[in-house]
């Protein structure tokens, strides 16, 4: 199969391909290198991608897992695709299940869930429903820019607080603090906490990796704002990729607990079906001195492929290097003071909604 044609990187887009995705037999569609060429001589650099929305009506919103190395058995995730563009996003060959492309597509051809809460509802009523946290933000980021006019998470984060449902969040963006008046009363309560992710620490590098994110100086002021309103508030250091940001590892831990987390944890960088050939695209695009070196290093922490798919491994990484990033990330830690208890959320103050009728007590 040829390679699709290499495109320029975009302005605030991580991605530089948007190849047709071949695992499900797709026709492939690409432009023509030359017309592009032809394109870009006579009337100059190609407009801005723009994003769109589509909405989408599942018929259920509570996604289950029974994965041995995940902590949660349950989620939620109101968008598919997401606009923060991480070129290493693991959720990117989700979009290939609606025939579109992992790259440029996953980025800019969103979809929303409106239904989310009434779906929500639906399910904590079901009879025999038995609470656990339910996790925001483990497929794409429930608060990505779209979330200031859908307010899709909002929405559901009132439902579980309505019921007193335990929740965890995981977001790369500081637009969490704007529920601070919903998610404060639940964490006094045992029920909610937050995981911000912050990945480098460097504003050019975050420019290019995760190109619509939230500035990671952004990104700490929002730990410092959750634990002052006292939600426990971790940091995940998702994904640490070799040669570009895992020389950062120390600094981020420190300045995470200088914001007051309570806690963090880290994943090796995985590459997945189509998130492979866009990251080493990328490479070619920001970091042609090192590419080869990066994919080398990811392959000797992957059993010598790309991609590692096995439980735990897949998670962990294996021999030196991993090994290597661990000690690191356990000395770092013990020194910090970070990860010194374990967060359990409460399951027993649970009480399933009473449909729209307003409770008296």
């Amino acid at each position: 199969m040829e390679s699709p044609p290499r495109l320029s990187p975009r302005a605030g887009r991580g991605a530089t391909q948007n190849a047709t995705p071949q695992r499900f037999n797709l026709k492939a569609r690409a432009d023509d290198g030359d017309w592009l060429d032809a394109r870009v001589d006579l009337d100059g650099e190609l407009p801005p991608l723009r994003t769109t929305v589509t909405t989408e009506r599942p018929r259920s919103i509570i996604a289950r897992n029974q994965s041995p190395d995940v902590g949660f058995d349950r989620s939620i995730n109101g968008y598919r695709g997401c606009e923060h563009g991480c070129i290493y996003c693991f959720a990117r060959p989700s979009h290939a299940f609606h025939d579109l492309s992992p790259g440029l597509d996953f980025e800019t051809r969103l979809f929303a869930k409106p239904e989310a809460p009434k779906l929500l509802r639906a399910e904590l009523a079901a009879k025999g429903y038995v609470p656990r946290p339910i996790a925001f933000g483990t497929n794409t980021d429930p608060y990505q820019p779209i979330e200031g006019e859908w307010r899709i998470t909002r929405a559901c984060l009132e439902v579980l607080a309505e019921t007193r449902h335990p929740f965890t969040i995981t977001t790369k963006s500081d637009r969490v603090v704007r529920d601070m008046d919903v998610i404060a009363p639940m964490a006094a309560k045992g029920l909610a906490a937050v995981v911000i992710s912050i990945t480098t620490l460097d504003p050019a590098t975050a420019r290019t990796l995760e190109p619509r994110c939230p500035h990671p100086a952004k990104r700490l002021a929002a730990v410092r704002k959750l634990i002052d309103a006292g939600v426990p508030t971790h940091v995940s250091l998702a994904p640490v990729v070799p040669q570009i940001t895992d020389h950062e590892m120390e600094h981020i831990l420190e300045a995470a607990a200088d914001a007051g987390a309570r806690g963090a944890f880290f994943l090796p960088v995985r590459l997945p079906h189509e998130v492979a050939p866009l990251f080493r695209a990328w490479l070619d695009a920001h970091h042609p001195d090192r590419a080869s070196k990066v994919m080398a290093t990811i392959q000797s922490l992957r059993g010598g492929k790309d991609n590692d798919p096995n439980f735990f491994t897949r998670m962990q990484g294996q021999g030196p290097w991993a090994e290597l990033l661990r000690t690191r990330f356990t000395i770092a830690c013990r020194k910090l003071g970070l990860n010194k208890e374990r967060l359990a959320l409460r399951t027993d103050l649970f009480r399933p909604p009473e449909g729209d009728q307003m409770r008296l007590l």
